[in-house]
Protein backbone atom coordinates (compact mmCIF):
# COMPACT_ATOMS: atom_id res chain seq x y z
CA UNK A 1 0.00 0.00 0.00
CA UNK A 2 1.12 3.56 -1.02
CA UNK A 3 0.79 6.01 1.55
CA UNK A 4 2.38 10.11 1.66
CA UNK A 5 3.54 11.47 5.40
CA UNK A 6 1.04 13.36 7.72
CA UNK A 7 2.13 16.00 9.50
CA UNK A 8 1.08 16.29 12.83
CA UNK A 9 3.61 17.78 14.37
CA UNK A 10 2.94 21.05 16.54
CA UNK A 11 -0.88 21.08 15.72
CA UNK A 12 -3.80 21.55 18.12
CA UNK A 13 -5.43 18.00 18.15
CA UNK A 14 -8.68 19.36 19.24
CA UNK A 15 -9.07 21.46 15.87
CA UNK A 16 -8.91 18.18 13.56
CA UNK A 17 -12.07 16.40 12.31
CA UNK A 18 -12.81 13.38 10.55
CA UNK A 19 -14.47 13.31 7.22
CA UNK A 20 -16.01 10.37 5.41
CA UNK A 21 -17.12 10.96 1.98
CA UNK A 22 -18.99 7.80 0.44
CA UNK A 23 -18.76 8.78 -3.81
CA UNK A 24 -20.98 6.92 -6.27
CA UNK A 25 -21.53 7.07 -9.91
CA UNK A 26 -18.72 5.23 -12.31
CA UNK A 27 -15.74 5.62 -9.40
CA UNK A 28 -14.43 2.21 -9.77
CA UNK A 29 -12.29 0.55 -12.23
CA UNK A 30 -11.15 4.09 -13.60
CA UNK A 31 -8.52 4.60 -11.16
CA UNK A 32 -10.22 6.55 -8.61
CA UNK A 33 -8.12 5.46 -5.35
CA UNK A 34 -4.51 5.93 -7.30
CA UNK A 35 -5.80 9.62 -8.71
CA UNK A 36 -6.88 10.48 -5.16
CA UNK A 37 -4.14 9.49 -3.72
CA UNK A 38 -2.27 11.38 -6.18
CA UNK A 39 -4.81 14.68 -5.64
CA UNK A 40 -3.96 14.61 -1.54
CA UNK A 41 -0.45 14.56 -1.95
CA UNK A 42 1.33 17.06 0.29
CA UNK A 43 -2.01 18.05 2.31
CA UNK A 44 -1.46 17.24 5.53
CA UNK A 45 -4.40 14.96 6.09
CA UNK A 46 -4.60 11.27 7.22
CA UNK A 47 -6.61 8.70 6.00
CA UNK A 48 -7.74 6.05 3.19
CA UNK A 49 -9.01 6.00 0.36
CA UNK A 50 -10.99 2.21 -0.63
CA UNK A 51 -13.31 0.54 -2.91
CA UNK A 52 -16.81 -1.06 -1.60
CA UNK A 53 -18.32 -3.70 -2.20
CA UNK A 54 -21.62 -2.18 -3.81
CA UNK A 55 -19.62 -0.18 -6.30
CA UNK A 56 -19.16 3.00 -4.50
CA UNK A 57 -15.76 4.37 -3.00
CA UNK A 58 -15.09 5.92 0.56
CA UNK A 59 -12.96 8.25 1.51
CA UNK A 60 -11.74 8.92 5.03
CA UNK A 61 -9.77 11.82 5.84
CA UNK A 62 -8.55 13.72 9.24
CA UNK A 63 -6.95 16.82 9.39
CA UNK A 64 -8.01 20.28 9.65
CA UNK A 65 -11.56 21.66 8.42
CA UNK A 66 -9.43 23.75 5.89
CA UNK A 67 -7.50 20.81 4.74
CA UNK A 68 -10.51 18.79 4.68
CA UNK A 69 -11.81 21.05 2.32
CA UNK A 70 -9.31 21.70 -0.13
CA UNK A 71 -8.28 17.76 -0.15
CA UNK A 72 -12.10 17.10 -0.92
CA UNK A 73 -12.12 20.46 -3.51
CA UNK A 74 -9.18 18.29 -5.03
CA UNK A 75 -11.06 14.75 -5.92
CA UNK A 76 -13.51 17.11 -7.25
CA UNK A 77 -11.69 18.44 -9.77
CA UNK A 78 -9.40 15.39 -10.42
CA UNK A 79 -12.59 13.31 -10.67
CA UNK A 80 -15.82 14.77 -10.66
CA UNK A 81 -16.73 13.65 -13.67
CA UNK A 82 -16.59 10.37 -12.39
CA UNK A 83 -18.79 10.99 -9.36
CA UNK A 84 -22.57 11.14 -9.63
CA UNK A 85 -23.43 11.95 -5.81
CA UNK A 86 -21.67 12.26 -2.34
CA UNK A 87 -22.89 11.56 0.78
CA UNK A 88 -20.45 13.25 3.80
CA UNK A 89 -20.53 12.68 7.39
CA UNK A 90 -18.28 15.08 9.69
CA UNK A 91 -16.88 13.80 13.44
CA UNK A 92 -14.32 14.08 15.63
CA UNK A 93 -10.91 13.31 14.57
CA UNK A 94 -9.77 9.55 16.11
CA UNK A 95 -6.17 10.11 15.56
CA UNK A 96 -5.76 6.72 14.16
CA UNK A 97 -3.44 8.06 10.98
CA UNK A 98 -0.58 8.81 10.63
CA UNK A 99 -0.51 9.17 6.78
CA UNK A 100 -2.92 8.94 4.16
CA UNK A 101 -3.31 5.77 2.01
CA UNK A 102 -5.31 3.19 -0.24
CA UNK A 103 -6.32 0.27 1.09
CA UNK A 104 -8.04 -2.65 -0.70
Amino acid sequence: MESQRLWYEGGDPMALERRRILYTGTVQGVGFRWRTHSALSGLPVGGYVKNLPDGSVELVLEGSPADNLEAMGRVREALGRFIHHEVEETGPATGEFLEFGIRR
